[in-house]
């Protein structure tokens, strides 16, 4: 079902999913509008989608997604919201109070406004931190929407988008002002990769400093299954899709959905050197502690962060929840998304793996000119 004609909003639309989802609606829909919501939108990003954007009307809205007058102005007369707007904090250098401003609060608020307004579809961007892994350390292979799992959430950003996906379940189904009902859906991808991902561009800075080493912080037997940006994108493109389609929609309204692609499953760190490797990074094994005395070890980091809190801001490199993600094998399928939605990955595997190194090779002569010059 096509959302041809369409005004959409994507908030987050400056963020990593975000950008490659407006330039994927722009290339796949004939859309009337996109408006890009963010705390702040570059001026270079709306340029580069000015070339792109064909007949669609492209509007910038900017300011906090707490700020009810902004989100009533983006939110007027649009009928899909694309979610992708949320403080991502692995290493508790985010207040948690911020972090529930923005990941809750901007959800609840979000929603609200779709209620007034009368927009009808909402597609959210969760996390697989939702679903875990718990502080057990147990692990999942292979799992679906389906598999039984003891979830204790300690992380305040796992918390945050938990309690932001629980506001999305209950909100489907809501009366809009118009007499319609608003319909939502949650999609969970797995860690995300691609051009632009500040994340395995920080593992590259530290392998620069370390001599072009990697230094390895997941064992091989851990196995997560990254998942490519632009197969996430078109996951969120397929459940609009869905949701537009009135004989789809009473069955992936109110659902999750683990967005994955063929990735072969692989460690954190073993994942971090498939993609530098051709660059000419190594990873190198390193004496480390024993599981129990790390872990110890995070505990006490973590109060003295406490302690330190309300004089100094520290952060400390690994906590409890980082070092459980580190070590426990967490993958999933995407069977469901396949059958509800109709996704398929996009991106095969190496094509995604080649994006993504091309991109680190164009940002290692910046990354090695800047560390000269401090």
């Amino acid at each position: 079902m096509s959302l041809s004609g369409d005004v959409c909003v994507v908030t987050g639309a400056c963020g990593f999913l975000g950008k490659n989802l407006v330039q994927l609606l722009l290339e796949e829909e004939k859309l009337a509008e996109i408006r890009l919501l963010d705390k702040t939108v570059q001026p270079e990003l709306v340029r580069d989608l000015e070339d792109k954007r064909g007949e669609t009307t492209l509007s910038v809205f900017e300011g906090d997604i707490r700020n009810a007058d902004l989100l009533r102005r983006a939110c007027q007369g649009a009928s899909i919201i694309f979610h992708t707007a949320s403080l991502i904090d692995v290493t508790g250098r985010v207040d948690e109070s911020e972090l529930h401003g923005v990941n809750v609060k901007g959800t609840q608020m979000l929603l609200e406004t779709c209620i007034q307004e009368n927009v009808c579809s909402i597609i959210y961007t969760s996390s697989i931190e939702v679903a875990g892994p718990n502080p057990h350390g147990d692990p999942i292979v292979n799992g679906n929407e389906e598999t039984p799992y003891s979830t204790s959430l300690k992380s305040p950003y796992s918390r945050t988008k938990k309690e932001a996906e629980e506001l999305c379940r209950r909100a489907q189904g809501e009366a809009l002002r118009n007499g319609g009902r608003l319909a939502t859906c949650t999609l969970r991808p797995m860690y995300i990769f691609g051009a632009g991902c500040r994340f395995t561009l920080g593992q590259m800075r530290d392998g620069i400093r370390n001599g072009d080493v990697l230094r390895r912080m997941s064992p091989r037997k851990a196995l997560v299954n990254p998942v490519f940006v632009g197969n996430v994108a078109f996951a969120h493109l397929q459940a609009a899709r869905a949701l537009r389609d009135p004989r789809r929609r009473a069955l992936v309204g109110g659902n999750f959905y683990y967005v994955a692609d063929d990735t072969p499953p692989v460690s954190y760190s073993d994942f971090n050197h498939v993609v530098l490797a051709p660059l000419g990074f190594d990873i190198r094994e390193w004496p480390t502690l024993p599981f129990p005395v790390l872990y110890l070890f995070c505990f006490l980091m973590e109060m003295l962060q406490m302690i330190l809190r309300p004089f100094v801001r520290f952060a400390p490199p690994l906590n409890r929840h980082l070092l459980t993600m580190l070590n426990t094998p967490f993958s999933f399928s995407y069977q469901k998304a396949k059958r509800d939605l109709g996704y398929t990955p996009r991106y095969g595997w190496e094509e995604a793996r080649k994006i993504t190194t091309d991109w680190l090779a164009l940002m290692l002569a910046k990354e090695r000119a800047q560390m000269k010059a401090k």
